[in-house]
């Protein structure tokens, strides 16, 4: 697969684990170069951000942080890895961990 190209796509969550993105959070992203950046919110999420940086094979390392619904400011990093979907969207399938030690997957699917 060659690298995906993130810039100008929306995702949303088809399976989550135990954290604050639910079905509601939309994930917008954006890229120049090999620096990917992202803003999204929703369901449990005020307002979050994160940055990454993609390699080759289009795998993202990012950090991210966000206010959950409750005001709480919550951080941690994440290593996503893209699938190309027969109609060509994408499918990132996200191992993830809170700067506190809390960890988990996301399934996240472009819309």
């Amino acid at each position: 697969m060659s690298r995906p190209n993130y810039d100008g796509r929306r995702f949303a969550p088809t399976a989550s684990g135990e954290g604050d993105v639910g079905e509601a959070t939309r994930f917008d992203y954006r890229q120049k170069g090999n620096v990917v950046w992202a803003t999204y919110r929703g369901g449990e999420v005020q307002m979050g951000t994160l940055i990454a940086t993609v390699d080759a094979r289009g795998a993202l390392d990012m950090r991210y942080a966000h206010v959950d619904a409750s005001g709480a400011m919550r951080t941690g990093s994440c290593h996503s890895v893209p699938e190309v979907l027969p109609d060509g969207r994408l499918r990132l399938h996200e191992v993830w961990e809170w700067t506190d030690g809390g960890t988990g997957t996301s399934t996240l699917e472009e819309v």
